[in-house]
């Protein structure tokens, strides 16, 4: 197995964005189909243009810096990169843990988006309400073991194991 190429299938989006900071938004996005794919500098552009016009971002913020950016738009940078690649799927890892409630909204309304496409997504987050609206199946995992699994609605709305329970209580405790 060439793990080179399972891993040029499969997108990534970190928690704390892990963008190049010398980078533009537009040079973070197009950098993997040239050194991943060999794409030409045009061909690699195209694409990035058309990932980042997915995310919603604005066109002046193609040109800039992440340290130019806000938590939103460089997370929404961060998404676009991974779908430039044409991945099977997309990991995300605490997606809207480093942003505030507003940013995070954005994220999340790109995720939906990307949901209601058929893009194959593997999230691990505690944004309930995304699962509930987002997800086809919902995992909660306990001492690194899946915990319990089902459809969204069945699993938040009636958990099983009293884990789950006590977690989705915490959850709700934390939101009021």
């Amino acid at each position: 197995v060439d793990i080179r190429k399972i891993r040029a299938r499969i997108g990534f989006v970190f928690q704390h964005f892990n963008l190049f900071k010398h980078l533009t938004a537009l040079e973070n996005v197009k950098i993997g189909p040239k050194v991943v794919k060999g794409l030409s500098d045009e061909e690699a552009e195209k694409i990035a243009v058309k990932a980042l016009k997915a995310v919603h971002l604005e066109e002046d913020a193609f040109e800039k810096y992440p340290a130019e950016l806000s938590g939103g738009q460089q997370q929404r940078v961060a998404i676009a990169r991974a779908l430039a690649m044409e991945p099977d799927i997309i990991l995300f890892d605490e997606p809207t843990s480093a942003l505030d409630p507003q940013l995070a909204g954005e994220v999340l309304d790109v995720m939906r988006e990307l949901a209601k496409k058929k893009v194959t997504m593997l999230v691990v987050t505690h944004e309930i309400g995304f699962a509930l609206n987002a997800a086809d199946e919902v995992l909660f995992f306990y001492n690194g073991k899946i915990w319990e699994r089902g459809e969204p609605r069945e699993l938040l709305y009636n958990p099983k194991k009293e884990e789950t329970k006590a977690f989705l209580r915490r959850i709700a405790d934390l939101s009021l």
